[in-house]
């Protein structure tokens, strides 16, 4: 009887632990969102200058979304295509956002730049989303030319203990509405903890009548993928506070109050 016992034992197991592994549902993946885009046109000496801006959002908390693929399309009057490229994107964070630049050239005047994306593959975070921190943005100004450009410049921090190799720094232009009006972005290389190294960009494109009112300044790490950023996290953070106190300890416990039942001291 034990023999049977045991196998009938056995079997349920079996049974319950197949049920447990059926029911479990698949991880449903939210798409990115292209929440924002703009884009200006500029006369050049050799045709057009197009370029724009865009802002993808992942509400996905976990997952990184990776190898992401921006198709920007220009067309002209008629509907022809005058500009059409692929552009390679940086990974979006988990619950993040990602604002992206680019710069094309074209041949014809286009009058409709639209901006698409494709090809994201998610990944799972090795690290808790937490940790991911940013980093942090400082004595941002802003300066417009007299030739309808804008200059922008700035200082990044790591907050992490080791080196970021490369930074992206993206800087969009917005209106009092906060409406995105243009962008563009640079790198910054070997961004030590404890540092804060100076950048510089123009944004160019803009029309004169253009209202520039406030400019938003993120910094990334450059790659595909969410690596760099996980590495950065796995060395560890900063400390917030690493200054001693000056001021001399307490002699005693301020004002602690005894408990009923407990002796003083």
């Amino acid at each position: 009887m034990i023999p049977r016992i045991r196998t009938i034992a056995a079997l349920a197991l079996i049974l319950v632990t197949g049920c447990s592994a059926a029911e479990k549902p698949p991880v449903q993946m939210k798409p990115l969102v292209l929440k924002e885009q703009a884009s200006t046109v500029a006369k050049s000496a050799d045709g057009y200058v197009v370029n724009w801006a865009g802002v993808l959002v992942n509400s996905n908390p976990w997952h990184f979304g990776e190898h992401v693929v921006a198709t920007v399309v220009g067309r002209d009057a008629k509907g022809a295509e005058v500009v059409h490229m692929d552009q390679p994107l940086d990974a979006v964070p988990p619950a993040g956002t990602l604002a992206f630049t680019g710069q094309a050239m074209a041949s014809a005047k286009p009058v409709k730049v639209t901006i698409e994306y494709r090809s994201t593959q998610w990944r799972q975070a090795a690290r808790v989303p937490s940790s991911l921190r940013k980093f942090p943005v400082s004595k941002v100004q802003t300066f417009k030319q007299k030739g309808g450009a804008y200059l922008i410049t700035g200082e990044v921090g790591n907050p992490y203990v080791l080196p970021a190799s490369s930074l992206v720094i993206s800087a969009l232009l917005r209106d009092k509405a906060g409406k995105l009006l243009a962008g563009a972005s640079t790198f910054v290389d070997d961004v030590q903890a404890g540092k804060a190294p100076r950048f510089i960009l123009t944004v160019e494109g803009l029309p004169p009548s253009a209202q520039v009112a406030k400019t938003d300044v993120v910094a990334r790490t450059w790659g595909a993928t969410g690596r760099p950023y996980e590495e950065l996290a796995l060395g560890g953070a900063v400390p917030m506070h690493t200054v001693k106190p000056t001021t001399a300890p307490f002699a005693k416990d301020r004002g602690r109050q005894v408990l009923p039942g407990e002796s003083k001291p």
